[in-house]
């Protein structure tokens, strides 16, 4: 029988020491963990909140992503992708659904569209010379709104593999925007060429 959510709390603190805290992680002794775990410490586990905050964007109504469903890179009737600025690797790219949907409610047609075009954006991302792999999450604690990331893995760098990839990229210095801008460029061009769909106004190129 599944535990209850005070259940799940005390059978965590069971493994807890007498400040709450867990022991480290064995993700941390990995040769790809971006901490040293001498002097690491867990911080307490707290207990659970029910009911549990809104996300942002449960009301369409009051849903950024909706009123964003025109801006970004690149969109066609149903989908739009969008550049996240001010990282550490390379690009990272997100997709939307343009209308107001999570993971869960996705039509099954919007799914099935899902699947082909997160292979095509991985297949462009990884097309890029100086990067090895695509990194796609979905998560959706934060924002009830459907979005996808895709973290680009700097090529030669194997220290970023896996489940640290998203904590080195807070980590590292702001990647050259213009260089991850012309490397976003390239995606949504081979992206359109690929899958179809076309650049959002803004971002159409000017006819000297």
């Amino acid at each position: 029988m599944a535990l209850r959510p005070d259940e799940f709390y005390d059978h965590a603190r069971a493994a807890a020491d007498a400040e709450g805290r867990l022991p480290l992680a064995r993700m941390t002794g990995w040769n790809v963990s971006p901490f040293e775990p001498e002097g690491l410490r867990v911080a307490p586990l707290r207990p659970p909140v029910l009911p549990e905050a809104a996300r942002h964007g449960e009301d369409p109504a009051d849903c950024g992503d909706c009123r964003a469903r025109d801006e970004g890179l690149w969109f066609d009737e149903r989908w739009r992708l969008a550049r996240i600025p001010g990282v550490g690797v390379p690009l990272v790219l997100m997709l939307y659904p343009r209308d107001h949907h999570d993971m869960a409610d996705l039509p099954d047609g919007l799914a099935a569209e899902l699947g082909v075009l997160t292979t095509h954006l991985v297949r462009h991302v990884q097309a890029l010379p100086h990067v090895s792999r695509a990194h796609v999450y979905r998560i959706g604690d934060g924002a009830a709104h459907l979005h996808l990331w895709f973290f680009a893995r700097p090529e030669g760098q194997a220290q970023l593999y896996g489940s640290w990839m998203p904590v080195w990229d807070d980590l590292l210095p702001e990647y050259p925007a213009d260089v991850a801008e012309a490397d976003a460029a390239a995606v949504v061009d081979a992206l359109i060429a690929s899958y179809g769909g076309r650049r959002t106004p803004t971002e159409e190129p000017v006819r000297a």
